[in-house]
Formats: C-alpha cells, sequence, structure tokens
C-alpha cells in the first residue's frame, strides 16, 4: 500500500485513540455501502437545489462518526462546502446561556472545502464569491479594472446576488454585510472584513456595540441561529459551490440535559429543522445529525418523546430484516466478518506502511483474531468495530516492537485466554468463521 506517512500516522493514532481521523479515510474504509448510498442520494438532492434531513443511529463505537467523515471528504472533493460539530453540555441547538450560539460558532468555525478542509474557510469563501463576481463581470463586459463603468457593472452585480438574499429572515441584513465586505475588499479595509467576519460567526454580543462598528441592529442570537444557516446555504451556491452540508454529531447531549422543558426545547429546533428542510423551506442544505439507539428510541428522555418528531422517524408497518434506506433515520448494523477481516487486512497494510515493515500476521492469525474478539460474553450483540480496531492496533504494535513473537501463543495468552475456544459462545464464534480457514 503506498500511503503518505503524515496520512498513516494521523490513520493509526486517531484509531489507537478510539476517535476518526480527518484524513486516509479510503485507505481504511470498509462496507457501508447500502448508507452511504443513501447519503449519498440527499447530497445529489441538495446539488439539484433541494435540501435533506437524515438521523445516523448507532451504539458507541458502531461507526456513526467514520461515516460522517466518509460522507464529509466525499462532498468536499463535489465543491461542497461543509461544518461539522459535536454537540456538549456547552453545545446545544437551543439554550438560554448561549449554547446553541455556541453550536453555530463550532459550525461556522469548521467551515470547509475542498481547498481549505481543516476548517476556517469563511473567508476564503467571500473572497472567492467577490473573485468570481470580478471575473464573471470582466469576461461580459470587456472592460479593464480600472473603468469606472466596470466598477459600476460590479456593483450592479453584488446588488443582484444580495437582493436575491433579501428575501429570507434576516436576508436584508445578511445582505447588507455581504456588501460591505465587498467595499472593504475593495478598498483594502482589512479592519472592516475583520469585523464583518466577526459578525458573521456570531461573537457580537450585544446589538449596541454590532450598530456602532457595522451600522446593522441585529446580532446573531440562541433563537435565530438556524436561519442563518439557511442563509450562507443559498449564499455558498452564488459563490459557486454546489451546496451545503451540516453534520452534527453526539446527539446524545440533549438526551442527557436533566431539565424536560429545555431538552424539549432543542427537539422543538430539530423539529424545525426537519420540517424546513422536507417542506422546500430550506434550500441546497443538507443536515445530518447522529446519535445513540438510546438517546433517539427512548420515549421518556429521547427524541421520540417529542410526539411530533416520533411521528415523522419511527419505523413503519413494514420495519423488519428489510430495511428502508430511505427512512429519515438510518439504523447502523454491525460489520459482517467479512468485513472485519478486510478491515484488519487493510489496517495491517497501513502500520507497515507507517513503520516501514513487513507485519509478520498471516490470513490466519486475523481469523484467530476475530474469533477471539467475538468469543466474548455478549460480543454479538455488544462489540463495536472501535473495540476490535483498538485491540487489532495494540496487537500489531506489540509484534513490531518484539520481532519474533509467535503470534497465536500472543492471542492465546492470559489477556485473551477469557475469549479462548472454551469461552462461552465459542462454538458459535468457531462456526461462525469456519469459511474463513486458510
Amino acid at each position: 500500500m503506498k500511503i503518505p506517512t503524515r496520512i498513516a500516522s494521523a490513520v493509526i493514532n486517531s484509531l489507537k485513540g478510539g476517535v476518526v481521523p480527518r484524513i486516509g479515510l479510503p485507505y481504511i474504509t470498509v462496507g457501508r455501502e447500502t448508507e452511504i448510498a443513501a447519503l449519498l442520494h440527499d447530497v445529489a438532492v441538495v446539488q439539484d437545489g433541494g435540501a435533506s434531513f437524515r438521523f445516523i443511529m448507532g451504539k458507541y463505537g458502531a461507526g456513526k462518526s467514520f461515516l460522517l467523515q466518509t460522507v464529509r471528504n466525499y462532498v468536499m472533493d463535489k465543491n461542497f462546502v461543509v461544518a461539522d460539530a459535536d454537540l456538549s453540555p456547552e453545545r446545544r441547538l437551543q439554550g438560554s446561556r448561549g449554547q446553541g450560539l455556541a453550536t453555530y460558532k463550532e459550525l461556522i468555525g469548521n467551515l470547509a472545502t475542498k481547498t481549505r478542509p481543516d476548517g476556517g474557510a469563511l473567508t476564503l469563501v467571500l473572497d472567492r464569491w467577490i473573485s468570481r463576481i470580478l471575473s464573471a463581470v470582466a469576461a461580459e463586459s470587456g472592460l479593464p479594472p480600472e473603468d469606472p463603468a466596470f466598477g459600476a457593472a460590479v456593483d450592479r452585480e453584488i446588488y443582484a446576488v444580495t437582493g436575491e438574499l433579501s428575501e429570507l429572515v434576516h436576508g436584508f441584513d445578511f445582505a447588507r454585510l455581504l456588501s460591505l465586505y465587498y467595499h472593504a475588499y475593495l478598498a483594502d479595509d482589512g479592519e472592516t472584513k475583520a469585523k464583518v467576519i466577526k459578525w458573521f460567526r456570531g461573537e457580537y454580543t450585544t446589538k449596541t456595540e454590532a450598530k456602532n462598528e457595522l451600522g446593522v441592529n441585529i446580532i446573531i442570537t440562541d433563537d435565530d441561529w438556524y436561519e442563518y444557516i439557511k442563509l450562507f446555504a443559498s449564499f455558498f451556491h452564488m459563490a459557486g459551490y454546489a451546496g451545503f452540508m451540516v453534520f452534527i454529531d453526539e446527539l446524545v447531549n440533549v438526551y442527557k440535559i436533566p431539565n424536560a422543558i429545555t431538552r424539549q426545547n432543542n427537539y422543538e429546533k430539530i423539529l424545525t429543522m426537519y420540517n424546513d428542510t422536507l417542506q422546500g423551506k430550506a434550500k441546497r442544505l443538507g443536515i445530518v445529525m447522529c446519535g445513540t439507539p438510546q438517546c433517539i428510541e427512548d420515549p421518556r428522555r429521547g427524541v421520540y418523546s417529542y410526539e411530533a418528531l416520533r411521528s415523522r422517524l419511527q419505523t413503519g408497518k413494514f420495519g423488519g430484516e428489510l430495511r428502508d434506506m430511505l427512512a429519515p433515520v438510518i439504523r447502523l448494523d454491525p460489520l459482517t466478518n467479512e468485513e472485519m477481516l478486510i478491515l484488519t487486512e487493510k489496517l495491517t497494510e497501513v502500520h507497515g506502511a507507517l513503520f516501514s515493515y513487513t507485519p509478520a500476521v498471516s490470513e490466519q492469525d486475523r481469523v484467530d483474531f476475530i474469533r477471539i474478539e467475538f468469543s466474548r460474553i455478549g460480543a454479538e450483540k455488544n462489540i463495536t468495530p472501535r473495540e476490535v480496531i483498538r485491540d487489532y492496533i495494540e496487537l500489531l504494535d506489540i509484534l513490531m516492537q518484539h520481532p519474533g513473537t509467535d503470534v497465536k501463543k500472543l492471542l492465546g495468552s492470559d489477556g485473551f485466554s477469557f475469549a479462548a475456544g472454551e469461552a462461552p459462545g465459542a462454538e458459535d464464534a468457531d462456526a461462525a468463521f469456519a469459511e474463513f480457514e486458510v
């Protein structure tokens, strides 16, 4: 496998630490074809001018974040602007002490494009928008930039774009700020540009401050931050991008809110976002939220505790073994035995590329490792890819640092013996993996 050391290091270190790497995912992606296909269908809808909303549901370590990052990287390559945020006690969808605004700030701070994949792309997008307009006017008019008529033509184009946004909620002030940024760009006024960026990032705390510095009598708040996400989606399209995809993880932090009223307010915000995307009130916007089965399906505290959401999201009468991948909630099933075997093969290659050696792990060794992992008590229902990956990388690390170590002896050591052949359920595991015998 030819993989840059930087990427191989990010992949191995991230996975060993239990987190999803932001780069290098194509080297280790296994399975999830149906789930990815469903999400890419949503991407196509957004690219065509529509909007979409999905929930991804799975246990801790089941691969929700991995799936998000895979789709995130794909849509960036398709000229989308993406933003992602993890909810936390300080970041919610709705709050009375700035928690909703904190989520907005996180999303805007993490704005990413193909040329700025690590976030912080807001200024880049604004500058690209202006450059695009200047190039279009120059091509259309044939006038040199120093001609006064050229400046007038650019002004007309700017006003045409901002005029479209003015029809949306809060669009007038949003458009006014875009115009301010444009004129500051032409005048090379870095101070005004910085103030406009500060406003777009939601960093003004009072209307008075915004009025004095920018002449706008409005700021982004906990209550209306989502309206600006919709505005950005429309603006990004005007700036030459295919659309705007928003990924929100750790929905479980809404489930953990102790106050029932606050929790319901957050679910009401989800309902607003869900209705907007499905009813056509939002354009060029895709939203994906991730959570555990408990935080979504719990009828007392989960998303389903909000009746309006439960009636929209709950599986219909035909829910069973045949999954409907067009449903609003995508449930992640465990990876199959074959997929886990392929995953360990990919990890072996990445590990070897990172440390410039040939891992002394055979296919039969990998089969034995997986058999042991899945022979644990309760593994059928409770084990996740995260645990298996972390254990396997630890195995590779030990074998690399101690050349000549007998793999079979290591797998049969005290650390693994509890799950060896005599462990409860081992007979079932042996049967399941019999087809892999080498």
